[in-house]
């Protein structure tokens, strides 16, 4: 699984670094997302999934072939 976040769509609403604190934080400023593992474990997949699901700026695109 490879994870990428497009910055520009991000609105800062956080739904994604409260269901996948381990991949994803906000930036102090602006909210914006930072991708803290762009490859994340197998075990949390699922997790990274969810938070690209409920992104409302669908920000986080997830390539499973990776």
């Amino acid at each position: 699984m490879k994870v990428t976040v497009d910055e520009a769509k991000c609105c800062g609403a956080g739904q994604c670094v409260l269901i996948a604190p381990e991949v994803f934080d906000q930036r102090e400023d602006d909210g914006i997302v930072i991708l803290l593992e762009s490859e994340p474990a197998e075990n949390l997949h699922a997790t990274v999934r969810e938070a690209a699901a409920v992104c409302p700026a669908a920000a986080i695109e997830v390539n499973e072939s990776a």
